[in-house]
């Protein structure tokens, strides 16, 4: 009996030979694909990652002009500093969950950089921002950076731990970013109702929305879903404002156009009514000294004045006609 098991066995494994090495190289192939595909995942999250950096720094520098204009002025007039102490505090949120997480040193680099942005240009602002307004840029910062961002630093350090640190940091996170992304639908309202793109800088806006597709694609090739959310939002408002800016973008080149035309024709009818009244103010002149003229030849009287002491004094009084 043992003998015939034991050619049947080698029977079976001899016929099931073939069918392992099959297997086994199908697996070894479904493995090294598997490898390949993770590589180039890895590639490709890479590359998202170097590409959001810099179009995110791009975003960074882009109010340079408008301190430009605050240095040559020496006032800041009437910006504000909400943006960047907003962006400040963005920058240190998403520093503090990069640093709970894993693989995502891109993250804590641009943030980093940003930072140290918004932080020169706030001291910027404060230096040339008259005392009312730089008590109230004082407060916010205050308010924000040093109360809000201490409470969540203490709050998931004390009452969370491990993983769930990351989770709540996470959902912070994304809804302060979601905040920050639904911001613009102000400038979006009045770009509809003015019919007019001078508030809203087309560059940025591109700037904006390749940041949020390069962000999404980050962080969903990551499978981080606090990062890849937000920027749905943000690139779905970045879309909006370019339709609207090349629906609305020759209105103002045509509203220029009518006012420079109505100011010429408006400078050219005060100087014709100027030139009139001119004209017409030396009519009634001529009219006048005319008038006075033949009243003089009309009736003239003349005085003589006191003789001397030794002529009797007398008036002749003489009128000619």
């Amino acid at each position: 009996m043992d003998d015939k098991y034991s050619t049947w066995m080698l029977c079976w494994s001899q016929q099931s030979q073939p069918f392992l090495t099959i297997y086994r190289k199908k697996r070894f192939g479904y493995n090294q694909l598997r490898k390949m595909t993770e590589i180039k995942m890895a590639h490709l999250t890479l590359a998202f990652g170097l590409l959001g950096n810099i179009v995110s720094f791009m975003v960074f520098l882009a109010p340079i002009p408008t301190f430009y204009k605050i240095y040559k002025k020496k006032s800041t007039e009437g910006f504000q500093s909400a943006p960047y102490v907003v962006g400040l505090f963005s920058a240190m949120l998403w520093i503090y969950y990069a640093f709970l997480k894993t693989n995502v040193m891109l993250l804590i680099t641009i943030n980093s950089v940003g930072c140290i942005i918004e932080t020169l240009y706030i001291c910027f602002f404060l230096f040339y921002a008259p005392k009312k307004v730089r008590m109230e840029s004082l407060k916010l910062i205050i308010l924000l950076v040093i109360v809000g961002f201490g409470l969540i630093v203490v709050s998931t350090q004390f009452l969370a731990t491990g993983v769930n640190r990351g989770v709540i940091v996470g959902w912070i996170c994304l809804v302060f970013s979601l905040c920050v992304f639904v911001a613009p639908l102000g400038v979006l309202r009045q770009v509809i109702k003015t019919k007019s793109v001078e508030y809203m800088p087309i560059l940025l806006s591109v700037a904006l929305t390749l940041s949020a597709v390069m962000w999404f694609f980050y962080g969903l090739l990551l499978g981080d879903f606090n990062i890849a959310i937000p920027n749905v939002l943000g690139f779905t408002f970045g879309i909006i404002q370019m339709i609207l800016y090349f629906a609305y973008k020759n209105n103002k080149l045509i509203t220029n156009e009518k006012v420079f035309e109505f100011e010429e024709k408006h400078h050219q009818v005060s100087e014709m009514e100027e030139q009139k009244i001119t004209k017409d103010h030396k009519t009634i002149d001529v009219a006048k000294l005319s008038g006075l003229k033949c009243c003089d030849h009309a009736g003239q009287v003349a005085v003589e004045p006191h003789a001397p002491p030794s002529v009797p004094n007398h008036v002749n009084i003489e009128v000619v006609v």
